[in-house]
C-alpha cells in the first residue's frame, strides 16, 4: 500500500464566502446523505464550526467505501509547512 505525500490548503473568506467555495463539495455529501451508515450533510450551516463537521461528512459520504482519507479542520493562524 503506497501512501501520499500530505497536501495542505488552505481557504479564507466570510461564512458565506466559505460555504460558496465548498458548495459542490457540500452538494455531492448531500447527494449521497440517503444511503445506509452515512450522514446527513448540512448545507447552509450557521457556524464555521457546523461547516467543517458538514465537510467532513460530505466527503465521507461520497467515498466509494465511506471514508475518503480527506480530511477539513479550522485553522485560527496558517502553519507553516517544512
Amino acid at each position: 500500500m503506497s501512501s501520499r505525500p500530505t497536501r495542505y490548503s488552505y481557504a479564507e473568506g466570510t461564512l458565506q464566502y466559505l460555504i460558496g467555495y465548498h458548495s459542490y463539495t457540500l452538494e455531492c455529501g448531500a447527494s449521497w446523505q440517503h444511503e445506509k451508515d452515512n450522514g446527513k450533510v448540512n448545507q447552509n450551516p450557521k457556524t464555521i464550526v457546523g461547516l467543517v463537521k458538514s465537510l467532513n461528512i460530505a466527503t465521507n459520504n461520497s467515498a466509494a467505501n465511506g471514508y475518503s482519507g480527506t480530511s477539513y479542520e479550522l485553522v485560527t493562524e496558517r502553519r507553516i509547512e517544512k
